[in-house]
């Protein structure tokens, strides 16, 4: 495999790193860099607010750059509208793709099978096959779990199913639908959708307010499944412990509210808690903590402006009673898939949080300690792709996008 390095000093000051090349760049010389708490921030250019963080470090850290070898290959391309991208148990790769059916690659990007007879999806604009999860005990009951959106009347609505994957691997069998993000609405934009188990076989999900303002003020209501973080149980019923179980106002499946469009989750490999990161209007990208029961603010605090450039609702970025994101971006980075680091194959990746951004067209690195974000670097830049999804097996990072392509990155 070709690889091609790059030597210049403007390479490694700079925040979109990386060299132009077909299906395979390196990621870094590895000559001795600077401290990189004296690296600039990645984001160079002016904010669309002149609000202020709420705390040092919360917005454009200091920059930081991988010293240790690593290369970029693309394995495959022209998938059809691929949403999602997962390690399954055995360390080949499972792609969902919008239009209604999965695909199984090989950890070189071959295609190996096609997986069909999903429920029929809505599959306009953001719409469509989503995200995917493997039960936990899925080399016992071969069951995954999926989110979808789901045609509902004039409206949809996220909705979660599961089934079991045949012997064959070329289909499901006995899908059913166990949880929907009530109400419908007439929109295709801001599903959310993501899925992740915890250690006690639980799963999160998550779903946007829907974008239209009818649903943006339901990201507040508890009596509502729109700009929410739900923890159901496998047959999807509210997981224990959640937060809001009694409370006849509330869905007992809710764990935390106040969210816009949360396209990515995942768990920190070390603490155990849920992290999250959504999309804000004009600026406001944002990444949070999830915890029982807390609400994230959407639509009454935020870091952006609408896309008209007018305030959002009285313009507020802190009120008591609602949680600041631990980080945020402003202009946006639009976070889709994510995943936490634990390989060894690069140990200063090690439980670093690597994000796929669509309309900054890179993929995200952040430092963290102590629960704060340290330090955030740009990677893949160069291939000026929408990285859609992002995954980790074995201590190589797979990566999905919007125009086809599936990305290998791997120690060099």
């Amino acid at each position: 495999m070709k690889v091609f390095i790059c030597l210049s000093a403007f390479a490694l000051a700079t925040s979109l790193y990386g060299c132009a090349g077909n299906s395979s760049s390196a990621g870094t010389t590895g000559t001795p860099l600077p401290d990189s708490s004296k690296l600039p921030p990645v984001e160079t250019q002016a904010p669309n607010s002149d609000y202020q963080p709420a705390f040092e470090g919360q917005t454009r850290v200091n920059g930081v750059k991988t010293t240790t070898p690593y290369q970029v290959e693309k394995i495959a391309e022209n998938l059809e509208r691929p949403w999602a991208v997962t390690a399954m148990p055995d360390g080949r790769l499972l792609v969902t793709l919008k239009s209604g059916y999965m695909e199984i690659h090989d950890t070189n990007g071959k295609l190996l099978k096609k997986i069909t007879g999903f429920p029929k999806v809505d599959d306009e604009k953001q719409g469509g096959l989503l995200d995917v999860a493997f039960d936990p005990d899925f080399t016992q009951n071969r069951t995954i779990y999926w989110s979808f959106s789901e045609k509902q009347g004039k409206g949809n609505l996220t909705a979660v199913a599961k089934g079991q994957l045949s012997a064959d691997e070329t289909s499901i069998q006995n899908p059913v639908v166990i949880f929907r993000a009530t109400p419908v609405l007439d929109s295709k934009l801001h599903f959310g959708s993501r899925l992740v188990f915890d250690k006690d076989g639980n799963l999160f999900v998550s779903a946007g307010e829907r974008s239209i303002l009818d649903g943006r003020k339901q990201a507040q209501w508890l009596n509502s499944g729109l700009g929410k973080i739900f923890k159901i149980t496998k047959d999807g019923k509210p997981a224990p412990g959640n937060p809001f179980i009694g409370r006849k106002d509330a869905m007992p499946e809710i764990f935390a509210y106040g969210l816009r469009n949360p396209q990515s989750l995942d768990i920190h490999p070390v603490t155990g808690q849920l992290w999250e990161a959504e999309f804000g209007p004009r600026g406001g990208d944002e990444v949070n903590i999830i915890e029982a029961g807390k609400n994230y603010g959407w639509p009454i605090i935020t870091y952006g402006i609408e896309y008209s450039g007018q305030k959002v609702g009285d313009s507020i970025q802190q009120k008591e009673g609602m949680e600041q994101p631990v980080y945020y971006w402003d202009p946006v980075v639009s976070p889709s898939g994510m995943t936490f680091y634990t390989g060894d194959a690069i140990p200063e990746w090690k439980n670093n949080l690597f994000i796929g951004g669509l309309s900054s067209m890179h993929i995200v690195r952040l430092v963290i300690e102590n629960n704060k974000i340290t330090g955030e670097e740009r990677l893949l830049a160069d291939k000026k792709e929408r990285f859609r999804d992002i995954a980790q097996s074995n201590g190589i990072l797979y990566a999905v996008t919007d125009g086809g392509s599936l990305y290998k990155i791997s120690k060099q």
